[in-house]
């Protein structure tokens, strides 16, 4: 029980999230350039910088990188996390720190996840020689465990600490002389930090903009945990921290190298895969394990080729007409396997084209049982397209499926009750899209009449209002990309993804700027990550 009070810390919680929400200073390594320089230069700030800076409050980690980051602060593979956190609020993506509320059962479940991951790390040999450089002399060595506070702490905290934390967390040592056992000392460290806000939390203080009142100027560290968080979805690697520590990330071209850097690793093309995933809403799909794993492995081939292989115009994603199946896809398809078990089909001729012909896709915003022409419009318009689509009337029954009678059988006809009176307005907007798509079932699979009712034929046409008619996901792709708002929306949740909130007046600028530069750049998806993060508004924080 003394250890346990020792390193429960959920009152100091409140404590350090009142100190980033008023920028104070920060307690925990230097502010400013890891130079010692002023964190204003070089170059100070622009007027139209700033105002292109948007808000910015504090983001916990969410369950995914969570366990990305005790995964690679322990040396291990856990998803422990994903299924002890409170589950993370998806509008599409995961980690707005607008839906992020503290509770008690987030505080218990970080306490028993500490504690475990503690005890795993510490029961195997090579991962407590990987932690701990130092040799201990015995139960009581001090010196030894703060050599392992401020390497461990440095990674944790994702920057290095100031002497009075490393003499706190070294108080420790106190239980490791009691239970004469120097590991006694590290894992109640390892289980104290993990419950740290700074851990727990990627709190941005930054430095304050003289004559810009609420704006702050990000330090190198911070910088750099908002590139690894982006680009990996994990905490910062030793280069990383070292190009921080030597004041490395405070000039775009230096971000922009350290991006590039990242972009290289696998672990980015997981992070964008994930990204597709989330905004398309196929993340999670209702098939059994082997056909999800089938159809993300499909789109996610279909990325890795446009995005990093071939580094072609991101548009090429909807425009494709060959895809990655294996047998198994290609037979649930109705399509010829390809050669070898695996690999990549040619479409022509087939009524496929796309991304949005994918099982992943397709799979998704069905209802009743099966595919649903409103809820595929919703996602067309407030996925791809970042519209608002109003909720129904309170006096909607949207529990129901539209009802059969003697003259509407099939399901135009049952939906014909959209087309008139108060429901027109909203569902001719939603629905001639989702029944664009009907052709394609919810597991994918092509079709032409409804199941069941061989005399419902499916002709699988469909309107999008901005650029005209229809038919097939190819189509559609085509029209989405004419109407010229696919690329707008397509910036605005990158932005939404990298930054943690959706966006707000303040940070048009910020938006217009990189569409322009996508659009220069031909649609290559990868630089328009870097972009991101190589403008002067990534550098910055606006006060909430």
């Amino acid at each position: 029980m003394r250890v346990r009070s020792l390193v429960r810390l959920p009152a100091a919680w409140t404590a350090a999230i009142a100190l980033a929400a008023t920028g104070a200073a920060c307690t925990m390594g230097r502010i400013g350039n890891g130079d010692g320089s002023d964190p204003n230069k070089p170059g100070g700030t622009t007027e139209a910088a700033v105002d292109g800076v948007g808000k910015m409050g504090m983001r916990r980690l969410t369950r995914k990188e969570y366990d990305a980051t005790i995964s690679d602060l322990l040396f291990e593979n856990t998803s422990n996390g994903f299924t002890a956190l409170p589950e993370d609020v998806r509008d599409p993506f995961d980690n707005d720190f607008t839906t992020q509320n503290v509770s008690g059962a987030l505080v218990d479940a970080v306490e028993t996840l500490a504690t475990n991951a503690a005890l795993r790390a510490l029961g195997k040999t090579d991962v407590r020689s990987k932690l701990v450089t130092c040799t201990p002399t015995g139960p009581g060595d001090a010196e030894c465990l703060k050599t392992f506070i401020r390497s461990f702490g440095k990674r944790a905290f994702r920057r290095p600490l100031a002497d009075d934390d490393v003499e706190r967390y070294a108080a420790l040592s106190a239980l490791a002389v009691e239970g004469k056992d120097f590991w006694v000392g590290v894992e109640c460290v390892i289980r104290a930090m993990l419950q740290d806000p700074r851990f727990l939390y990627r709190v941005e203080l930054g430095s304050p903009i003289d004559g810009r009142p609420g704006v702050f100027k990000l330090d190198d560290f911070e910088i750099g945990t908002r590139l690894s968080y982006f680009f990996w979805g994990t905490t910062p690697d030793d280069a990383l921290l070292d190009a921080a520590e030597r004041g490395e990330l405070h000039t775009a071209e230096q971000i922009r190298a350290q991006a590039s850097r990242l972009l290289e690793s696998p672990r980015a093309r997981e992070r964008i895969h994930r990204f597709h995933a989330l905004w398309l809403g196929y993340e999670q799909l209702p098939h059994d394990p082997a056909l999800t794993l089938a159809m993300k492995k499909e789109s996610s081939a279909l990325i890795d080729r446009v995005v990093f292989d071939k580094k072609l115009s991101w548009f090429e994603l909807f425009k494709s007409t060959e895809t990655y199946l294996d047998t198994a896809l290609a037979t649930h398809y109705g399509l010829p396997a390809p050669s070898g078990g695996a690999g990549w089909v040619n479409l022509t001729g087939t009524p496929r084209k796309g991304l949005l012909s994918h099982g992943s896709f397709l799979s998704v915003a069905g209802k009743f049982g099966d595919t649903s022409p409103t809820q595929r419009g919703i996602v067309i318009r407030t996925r791809l397209l970042c519209q608002d689509v109003p909720p129904p009337p309170p006096d909607a029954n949207v529990d129901e499926p539209p009802a059969a009678t003697a003259t509407s059988k099939c399901k135009y006809d049952r939906y014909a009750m959209h087309r008139t009176g108060g429901c027109a307005t909203c569902h001719t907007r939603l629905d001639p899209v989702g029944f664009g798509l009907e052709q394609f079932d919810q597991a994918g699979k092509f079709r032409t009449e409804e199941s069941g009712l061989p005399e419902c034929k499916i002709a699988g046409e469909g309107n999008l209002t901005e650029t005209g008619n229809f038919k097939g996901p190819g189509e559609l792709g085509d029209r989405l990309i004419e109407s010229g708002l696919l690329e707008h929306c397509l910036v605005t949740q990158v932005y939404r993804f990298a930054m943690g909130h959706r966006e707000r007046p303040e940070d048009a600028p910020y938006l217009d700027s990189l569409g322009k530069g996508f659009k220069s750049s031909g649609f290559r998806f990868d630089t328009l990550l870097l972009d991101l993060v190589s403008t002067e508004w990534f550098l910055y924080r606006r006060e909430e």
